[in-house]
């Protein structure tokens, strides 16, 4: 299972650092492709986590997205 820590930009500006694991991956590498790959899709959505809390991305709503540079503030 491979983890990842993502920096997004919604459309309205705001940024938000969220964690994203994807079971069935091995790599930072497949994790961010399979990220980018739903989130392109109009009905894309990711459940990921900030912190304790379960935070849900809509595809829509995502203007970018980062892998978070170390120290992100979770």
């Amino acid at each position: 299972m491979a983890e990842v820590v993502l920096r997004v930009r919604l459309t309205g500006g705001q940024h938000i650092d969220v964690t994203y694991r994807e079971p069935k991956t091995e790599t930072v590498d497949e994790v961010m492709e399979h990220v980018i790959s739903t989130l392109a899709q109009d009905s894309g959505v990711l459940r990921t986590r900030h912190g304790n809390r379960l935070v849900v991305l809509y595809g829509r709503g995502v203007a970018a997205v980062e892998e978070a540079p170390r120290g992100a503030v979770l």
